[in-house]
């Protein structure tokens, strides 16, 4: 399951090397020269990740990502700059605005996937591709396997989706809303009572094997699974 990622660079070549790189490691890009294309990519698909240079032309890739940390729904996506600046300063300036990481320029691209894997560990679990394991529930992005003591579960995609995100942010209760837009995607237009769906059929299939009551409803909240509790549905 890799994650989506804009890379705005205004440099077509350097676009272009890190867009195959991140291909290449199994992401999706999405390229923007500036600011403002980069911002319509944005409102039509919420990314999971920004490289984001620093000198842009318009509007500059720290005026960006100042405005990126100022909207609701765009201030937590993690943001890597991407500069030929080498001053400690420059560096700090970065950093203050709300960027993740800072990577200067000429950067190899096994350094520059490594960097993104370690900032999507730390801020978007979900769209790395780590495989997670609680309370002898296992699940794998890469091979799209949920297995418990090495009996594979047949989960549909959305089910598969719905656990990896439970797993990836076990004991935080969630509410239906906040299950669309992390499961589904901030611009998919479904009912809230289509996650109420979705977990009876989550854990129609976790019982089987004992492990229903991991997934817990948190009564007028939504829902969490919960790291201490094996069966029963809580």
């Amino acid at each position: 399951m890799g994650a989506k990622i804009l890379v705005v660079e205004d440099e077509p070549a350097i676009q272009e090397l890190i867009s195959y790189g991140l291909k290449q490691a199994g992401h999706v890009t999405f390229c923007a020269g500036d600011a403002e294309q980069a911002m319509v990519i944005v409102n039509d698909v919420l990314p999971d990740l920004v490289l984001l240079d620093w000198m842009l032309p318009g509007m500059s890739g720290i005026e960006f990502a100042k405005m990126l940390r100022r909207v609701t729904r765009t201030k937590n996506i993690p943001i890597i700059m991407l500069t030929a600046r080498t001053e400690e300063s420059d560096k700090v300036s970065g950093l203050e605005v709300g960027a993740d990481d800072y990577i200067t320029k000429p950067f190899s691209p096994r350094e520059l996937i490594a960097r993104i894997k370690a900032v999507l560990r730390r801020r978007a679990p979900e769209a790395s591709d780590d495989v997670v394991e609680i309370s002898g529930l296992r699940i794998d992005p890469s091979t799209h396997r949920v297995t418990v003591n090495n009996k594979e579960l047949i989960l549909g995609p959305t089910e598969f989706r719905l656990l990896y995100f439970l797993m990836t942010h076990s004991e935080r209760v969630h509410s239906r809303s906040q299950l669309l837009d992390g499961v589904w995607g901030d611009h998919v237009f479904v009912e809230d009572r289509t996650v109420d769906v979705h977990i009876r059929r989550l854990r129609k299939i976790l019982e089987a094997v004992d492990k229903d009551g991991l997934v817990q409803t948190v009564r007028g909240s939504g829902y969490r699974l919960s790291v201490g509790r094996a069966s029963g549905m809580g």
